[in-house]
């Protein structure tokens, strides 16, 4: 793909990515701003825990569609380099973490990285599902499975010997979905993060 091309669909995708889908939705349906309560964050775990099952539902399924659909369309119709698509993916990462319209202040990244790493690397991708799934169901923290599935993707693809770009690239977005749980990490140490199921106090 030539860089005339590359660069302007960079900043399509990151534009796409950027859409705070758990501001959106609950407010075409009606719903308080999540924002205002739980953790304050505009993922699909608050969501959730603030407006119920079917925007929850609905956040999660936008947020990982909004990383995977762009990688996709790239993909199909532009024929993209190794480099190019790890780069997109990159971008679309930081396009739900920082979006222009929230003033830079958006989600922490698994359910786009989801749909990244759909496209990117789908058997990392279930691997890291794995570990997501043990984690939670044997702590009941979202954070801490989210957290070492960031950390097990980008290990999976070094594994599994992908090309250095794709590998690059996995490891920046983990790395980030991981910086993104930092408040997360520092309660977990402190024995105050929230358990999955628990509704925590209005903020």
């Amino acid at each position: 793909m030539e860089t005339a091309v590359f660069i302007p669909l960079l900043l399509l995708i990151y534009l796409v990515a950027a859409i705070p889908t758990g501001v959106v939705l609950p407010r075409l349906m009606g719903l308080e701003d999540v924002r205002s309560k739980g953790s304050g964050n505009i993922g699909a775990t608050n969501v959730y825990r603030v407006a119920g099952k079917l925007p929850g539902f609905l956040t999660l399924l936008g947020d990982i569609l909004k990383g995977f659909l762009p990688l996709l369309a790239v993909k199909l119709w532009l024929a993209p380099t190794p480099l190019q698509l790890g780069v997109a993916g990159v971008v679309a990462i930081i396009g739900h973490c920082y979006p222009v319209y929230l003033r830079f202040m958006g989600g922490k990244g698994v359910a786009t990285g989801f749909g990244i790493f759909l496209l990117l690397d789908p058997q990392a991708l279930l691997g890291g599902c794995l570990v997501f799934l043990v984690a939670v169901a044997l702590t009941r923290y979202i954070s801490l499975g989210s957290v070492l599935a960031a950390i097990a993707v980008p290990l999976l693809t070094l594994l599994f010997s992908r090309p250095l770009p794709m590998a690059l690239s996995a490891c920046a977005i983990g790395a980030l979905i991981v910086w993104r749980h930092r408040d997360n990490l520092q309660r977990l140490l402190a024995g105050t993060e929230n358990r999955f199921g628990a509704r925590p106090p209005a903020a």
